[in-house]
């Protein structure tokens, strides 16, 4: 069985920032059972944001991306070696892996990293991914490492994805504020998933960038690659081991007869939107009962300035998002043909404000 198991800020780092070994000790030791029971294991770290700070001497989290990409680098080293330590323990090789959107967006570099996670699995290795946060900037980042995860999930064709944090799973409510909230063991594959996401809480804490809400979209993104998800707490005795022999160990996403490519699993979760599209029935239609390209004959209102290539929200006349898509025209090109037929538009502009392997139909 292939595994990927990410794990959050708060749950290797203490109030300071700084790296706990044990929290790691526990981890590596649990990937060393699932390897010596014949499983390949990739990581998925979040961390070194955190330790950087700790080490630098910071008594917060900075929040100018300059800084934020200055001390991630001096974190990240700090975080490997941890890994590293403690992997060497069961004899095993970690190798670092650092990741950023082009490695899935561009199809070149997605096969590229898709191989050299590939080859490293060959050989014996544990892949230890995190985003490249020295070198992500505001525009083209994924913000938490929870999608990431999705993404290398998808992209190795994994059974399991196990997102690891500092609470049991998925609540009724958020437990910090209702004591009458009661975990969801389990999340069935026609589950829309996202609804969830109300009751989820917010933001990660001041540690990470993550949280239940970026969690639950992971989640989604592996239910639609045909991968089982499984959101459990990290100090758990054995939870990677609960979690692969599909024990309910947190709240476990079972996965879904769709699939999407790994680009448009970043068009539909991971990229964030721009703008919106309001369109016309007739155009919800077009896009969601046929393959369809959305035109601007279907358009009635653009919200946001957004330009070539930004992913925008379709809307429906009852205000739901239908789908989601990247764009090939810009907003205020787009507002001067609202409404047109292709045979009016002018010289030269394209056709479809969003081509059909652009686009993406969510749950209605």
């Amino acid at each position: 069985m292939r595994v990927v198991a990410k794990i959050g800020t708060a749950s290797i780092t203490d109030d300071s920032g700084r790296i706990r070994p044990e929290a790691i000790a526990k981890l590596s030791a649990e990937v060393a059972e699932l390897r010596a029971d014949g499983n390949e294991v990739v990581i998925v770290s979040s961390g070194a944001v955190a330790a950087g700070v700790a080490a630098l001497g910071f008594d917060r989290r900075p929040t100018d991306m300059g800084t934020l990409q200055a001390v991630a680098a001096a974190g990240q080293s700090r975080l490997v070696e941890a890994y590293n330590v403690e992997l060497d323990r069961h004899g095993l090789v970690g190798a670092q892996v650092l990741l950023d959107p082009h490695d899935f967006f561009d199809r070149r570099q997605y096969l590229h990293a898709r191989a050299t996670l590939e080859r490293l699995l060959e050989l014996g290795a544990v892949p230890v991914v995190n985003e490249n946060d020295t070198i992500a900037n505001e525009e083209l980042r994924y913000g938490d490492n929870d999608r990431l995860a999705a993404l290398v999930g998808h992209s190795l064709h994994a059974d399991v994805l196990v997102l690891l944090t500092d609470t049991d799973g998925v609540f009724t409510d958020d437990p910090r504020r209702n004591a009458g909230a009661t975990l969801v063991p389990l999340v069935p594959a026609d589950d829309p998933l996202l609804s969830l996401t109300a009751v989820a809480g917010g933001g990660g804490s001041d540690r990470g960038s993550g949280g239940m809400a970026s969690k639950l979209i992971a989640a989604r993104m592996a239910s639609w690659s045909g991968i089982r998800c499984v959101i459990a707490r990290a100090a758990r005795p054995d939870v990677l081991a609960g979690a692969v022999s599909d024990e309910l160990v947190g709240t476990t996403f079972e996965s879904h007869d769709r699939a999407l490519s790994a680009r448009k699993l970043w068009i539909a979760f991971a990229a964030e939107a721009a703008g919106s599209l309001h369109v016309d029935a007739g155009a919800v239609r077009a896009i969601t009962e046929r393959p369809s390209s959305l035109l601007p004959a279907g358009v009635v209102e653009v919200r946001g300035d957004f330009v070539s290539g930004d992913t925008v929200d379709v809307v429906g006349p009852g205000g739901a998002t239908c789908a989601r898509g990247m764009v090939a025209v810009d907003a205020a090109g787009l507002r001067a043909v609202l409404g047109r037929q292709t045979g009016d538009l002018p010289e030269g502009m394209v056709h479809e404000v969003i081509h059909r392997d652009h686009l993406v139909v969510l749950d209605l």
